[in-house]
């Protein structure tokens, strides 16, 4: 209490050197002054108010104001706070008070101060619930929603993604939590812990907090409570050795601005810590200031070693006192408060009634008009607070607090203002920090908690291919064994990382050891804690992902639809043979037999003895001869060039024509040519098909949003159950496809491969990944080490050991595709046979008609006749036997008697040209 009687001493002398003019109007206002006496901060704030009032009326001697303090003493406690208040509103009938010095207290003392409209101005009270109540209470503190920003920009900084709350349960402690949790939630920054310490909390009772949450894997504590409590936390926290390294801690204002009045075994245990604290600009007044301030302090409190320097709450004090008394200027003079309201219930039980002041609110408007350059900084109140400035950056090294930093708001900062990704700090770059244990090595935030707690990774049960995840238990020692590839998979990832995590596979199932869910569930029993991990055959999805964060992607992913194989050809078809080649082939070919047929007959009508006769047996020799001499069994001998040179090329032509028909049919013989799927799913959807998918997947919802009817859809389990469907079909209790996983369905083909295929794209999804809780720190690490097993090829390893190729050898007949032949195969071949065919026949036509020119122009200029009978004497022409090849002869019979018998005798007579025959001819007619 001594420096409670020294301030009352030096507020006495200054009434007593009062002008007298003031006796007419009372310029002297009455100011409550109510601090707690054996706190840090009191000696600290009686000081920075004694000199402030003397310093303030010499620089200002002119001023015909004063101010009178009364003193009080809140003791610390919230009914001793409201007392002091009410004694000072009712007894001494104050024009304004200064404190008192905690959030909860003020939180009644506003209430009393709004009755009697007198303001209340705290310069401590910095918990930013208190301002919304009412006009009367002023700020002259920077609350603590200010520095949140500034804490979140060093967790995001150090890429921290979890941090536990320390925190008083008091309404200090309690109103900037929210404000907290809004800036870590902004930058993705879970809270996995909140450690409430109460006010009367004991010694051993922090104990065991700190050990309790030093089994747990955060390793960032962010701690927000008054000197007297954080002092005991981090004694504790050092006692349980939670200050070595790998730690980190994050300290509020409150605590770094009472460092250096801190015992120094305090200051010891708090080696490392990190702290934010308003910037304060160095001026000259400040230092001048300062000096005079120790000596004071010095003064007024022999006992206590005074600070290097006036802390920040020392300087509101300061400021405050000086914007007071600027109001109190502006105002010019007091006015006596208004008589009770009611006289008679000033005896009555209601003890907090007062009068309501005149002053106060004339008091309050100027005091929130007051805009001066203070010893803190620019003091200007908006809506009744202290402007929120730069905050600096501090680290606890030694006895001594080192800047490392300096943040400022974005919305300040003109380079920042549209870039949410800076952080704010000056020149975006912290300096060098000495973290608990004196390591120079940044806290990765996180540790495997050392209580030695496995991590519980839940796999499926049930996963349907062995070959991902196969869960086996041994009858007789009730053992289980969990293989398969995503368990090495796993145990690959888990091996990188740089540090050692213990972790045992617990299967998904219940306690009959059948499947206790879909993977959606699995992925919900870890997001609630049940699980730390989950492993398995999982694909990201949407829903998923609300319960899980996924690691990067393991494995590709994918929906495949398989079908049965259906080939193109029936052997046993009758009309199998056609199919070689195309209708359009087939019909040219035809074509060609009756042009060659017509042009060879053309060719030899006239020469050859075997190409003429009835017109019926023309027709025959049109097919006969081209067909024949594909196989050379014609027995017709050809007689002219021209239809020799036909004949040559049409059998080349057929040759070839042979050839591939030939080879074709034999390939449709011997390999059958899969069916192209139709790759519309509208098609099944409309022709009312079932399809098929694995149980416990997220095939069957994808399915519907496909548009497939519930009823449409079957579930199976094992691969198995796969086969037995899609040989069945749809008609016979089957289904027609089944959609599946791409890697499932690669396992499923490599087994059944000659009778199933896949049809059509995939469609896209994720990928197969590790679920972990949201915001675990294992997310980063892990995905960081299965980028270096992918980039090391361990993966492809890995699955290559799992997934065998298929067993289907390459030249496997249903992998052996070939197309019908069609026309554009031959169109060079037939236009060549075309026309040399044709070529051919129009010499033979111009040589025929050269030949019977005159014979032909007789008949062509014989006007008797018509013209149809013109040219069937054309063809009469045409008709008749060429000389060349059929020699004429005129056989004269005589009538004559022989002379030994009367029997006719014939006389032959014949042209030179054919007298080498006669001989011959007569032997035939004797005979």
């Amino acid at each position: 209490m001594q420096f409670f009687g020294i301030f009352s001493l030096t507020i006495l002398l200054s009434q007593l050197i009062l002008p007298l003019c003031n006796a007419q109007r009372n310029t002297t206002f009455q100011v409550g002054v109510i601090l707690d006496a054996n706190s840090l901060l009191a000696p600290i704030a009686t000081t920075s108010l004694s000199l402030a009032l003397s310093d303030f009326y010499s620089f200002n001697s002119n001023y015909s104001t004063r101010l009178v303090f009364y003193t009080r003493d809140g003791r610390g406690r919230v009914t001793d706070a409201a007392a002091s208040a009410l004694n000072l509103l009712k007894d001494v009938q104050v024009d304004a008070i200064i404190g008192p010095q905690k959030s909860s207290q003020a939180e009644f003392v506003i209430g009393l101060g709004d009755a009697a409209k007198v303001p209340i101005i705290s310069f401590s009270a910095t918990s930013p619930s208190l301002r919304p109540q009412t006009q009367y209470f002023v700020q002259t503190a920077i609350n603590d929603a200010a520095q949140v920003d500034a804490v979140a920009a060093i967790v995001k900084y150090f890429r921290w993604y979890q941090i536990v709350y320390i925190y008083e349960d008091t309404d200090y402690g309690n109103g900037i939590i929210p404000y907290l949790s809004n800036a870590f939630q902004e930058i993705n920054v879970r809270v996995s812990y909140r450690s409430v310490i109460p006010v009367s909390a004991s010694d051993d009772l922090i104990l065991q907090e700190m050990y309790k949450m030093k089994t747990m894997q955060t390793r960032v504590f962010v701690v927000h409570a008054p000197s007297s409590l954080a002092s005991r936390i981090f004694l504790k926290a050092k006692e349980a050795e939670m200050m070595s390294e790998g730690y980190a801690w994050i300290v509020t204002t409150g605590m770094m601005d009472l460092f250096y009045s801190l015992d120094s075994n305090v200051v010891q245990s708090m080696q490392g810590v990190l702290g934010v604290k308003p910037l304060i600009p160095i001026s000259s007044r400040l230092i001048s200031t300062s000096i005079r301030w120790r000596k004071k302090f010095a003064d007024d409190n022999p006992g206590i070693t005074p600070p290097a320097n006036i802390n920040l709450f020392g300087l509101w004090a300061y400021d405050t006192l000086w914007a007071l008394a600027m109001a109190a200027e502006k105002t010019g003079f007091r006015e006596q408060p208004s008589s009770l309201r009611n006289t008679s219930s000033l005896n009555s039980t209601n003890m907090f009634i007062t009068e309501t002041s005149l002053t106060g609110p004339k008091l309050l408007a100027a005091m929130l008009e007051t805009k001066f350059e203070g010893l803190a900084g620019d003091f200007h109140l908006v809506n009744g607070q202290l402007q929120p400035s730069s905050f600096h950056i501090l680290n606890v090294n030694g006895k001594d607090l080192t800047q490392v930093g300096m943040w400022t708001p974005l919305l300040q900062s003109s380079s920042s203002q549209t870039n949410t990704n800076k952080t704010g700090f000056s020149g975006e770059k912290l300096e060098k920090i000495i973290w608990p244990g004196e390591s120079t090595n940044v806290p990765k935030g996180w540790e495997v908690a050392v209580s030695g707690k496995k991590l519980k990774v839940g796999v499926p049960s049930e996963a349907g291919f062995p070959e991902f995840v196969k869960v086996e238990r041994d009858p007789q020692t009730n053992n289980t064994k969990i293989s398969g590839l995503y368990i090495d998979l796993f145990d690959a990832v888990m091996a990188e990382l740089p540090y050692s995590v213990r972790y045992e596979y617990a299967p998904f199932e219940r306690s009959d050891g059948s499947s206790a869910g879909s993977y959606d569930d699995l992925s919900y029993q870890v997001s609630i804690g049940n699980y730390d991990v989950a492993v398995g055959d999982i694909t990201i999805t949407t829903t998923r992902s609300e319960y899980v964060v996924f690691t990067l992607p393991v494995g590709d992913a994918g929906i495949t639809r398989t079908q049965k194989i259906q080939y193109d050809d029936n052997p046993n078809d009758k009309w199998f043979f056609l199919k070689p080649l195309k209708m359009e082939l087939w019909l040219t070919v035809l074509g060609l037999f009756i042009f060659t047929g017509v042009c060879l007959w053309i060719l030899e009508h006239r020469c050859n003895k075997a190409f003429r006769g009835s017109p019926s047996g023309y027709l025959g020799l049109f097919f006969y001869i081209p067909f024949m001499s594909i196989v050379f069994a014609h027995r017709e001998k050809i007689v002219t060039n021209l239809a020799r040179v036909v004949v040559v090329v049409w059998i080349f032509v057929m040759l070839v024509l042979t050839s591939t028909y030939t080879a074709s049919l034999s390939a449709r013989l011997t390999t059958f040519k899969l069916q192209q799927g139709d790759t519309d799913v509208n098609r099944l959807i409309r022709n009312g098909d079932y399809v098929g998918c694995r149980e416990g997947t997220y095939l069957a919802e994808f399915l519907k949003r496909l548009g497939f009817h519930e009823s449409k859809i079957r579930i199976y389990k094992h691969p198995e159950e796969f086969d037995d469907a899609l040989s069945k079909g749809s008609e016979n209790g089957g289904v027609t496809a089944l959609f599946s996983g791409s890697p499932y369905a690669d396992v499923f083909l490599s087994k059944y491969c000659n009778k199933y295929m896949k049809v059509g794209s995939p469609y896209l999804t994720e990928g197969i990944a590790f679920g972990f809780p949201k915001g675990s720190p294992l997310v980063g690490d892990v995905s960081t080490a299965i980028t270096k097993l992918t980039d090391n090829h361990k993966i492809s390893e890995i699955r290559a050991h799992w997934i065998q190729q298929s067993g289907c050898n390459k030249d496997d007949p249903s992998n052996v595709g070939w197309t019908n032949i069609g026309l554009r195969s031959f169109k060079v071949l037939f236009i060549v046979t075309g026309a040399v065919t044709g070529t051919c026949v129009l010499v033979f036509l111009v040589s025929f008609f050269y030949n019977n020119w005159n014979k032909v122009i007789g008949i062509y200029r014989d006007r008797n006749i018509t013209t149809w009978t013109k040219v069937c004497k054309i063809c009469e022409l045409f008709d008749d036997e060429d000389p060349k090849y059929f020699p004429k002869f005129e056989l004269v019979c005589k009538t004559a008697l022989c002379q030994n018998c009367e029997l006719p005798r014939y006389e032959l007579q014949a042209d030179r040209a054919n007298a080498r025959r006669l001989p011959i001819l007569l032997r035939r007619l004797g005979d």
